[in-house]
């Protein structure tokens, strides 16, 4: 059996976060994975991730969520062999409210259904999904689609939401 620990830290203002109902969708996306270790899930804000974007994407402006991989294993290995007396540190998911905020209308449909989105788009990032090519877009969209149903929605996806920016 898989143990996962979320740590939630909200730093940022403009937007009301619900820290336990984002930690809680995290760890049951990161048990129903198998993943075993701890990740931290943090709200920061747009000047912040917009710091980020640019030292670690060499991008400019802010962007709506990070992964920073850490221990685990690459290409979806999701059950990697820690030293016995170290947990696995998963990673980091930085995730922007303000950008959801903004994007969401044209994006997930409602704010809600862009942080929950974006909690499971940079969980999968930290397991090895990508999307850089079709295929690899393809399955981690149904990733994504299958945790979303099963932890988000608990059913079907809703008439509004699209993984497409419109």
């Amino acid at each position: 059996m898989s143990h996962c620990v979320v740590v939630v830290a909200d730093e940022q203002s403009a937007v009301a976060i619900d820290a336990d109902r984002w930690c809680s969708l995290a760890m049951d996306a990161a048990r129903h994975l198998g993943l075993s270790g701890e990740l931290t899930l943090s709200f920061i804000d747009i000047d912040e991730m917009a710091a980020l974007n640019a030292e670690f994407m060499d991008a400019v402006g802010p962007t709506d969520v990070l992964a920073f991989p850490l221990d685990a294993a690459d290409d979806h290995d999701v059950d990697p062999a820690p030293p016995a007396d170290q947990p696995v540190l998963l990673g980091d998911i930085v995730i922007c409210p303000e950008v959801a905020r903004d994007q969401a209308v044209d994006h997930a449909g409602t704010l809600d259904d862009e942080l929950a989105l974006l909690v499971v788009h940079g969980l999968l990032h930290l397991v090895g999904h990508d999307h850089g090519e079709p295929q690899e877009a393809r399955t981690m969209r149904t990733a994504e689609r299958d945790l979303l149903e099963r932890f988000h929605w608990m059913g079907s996806a809703p008439v509004g939401f699209s993984f497409d920016h419109r």
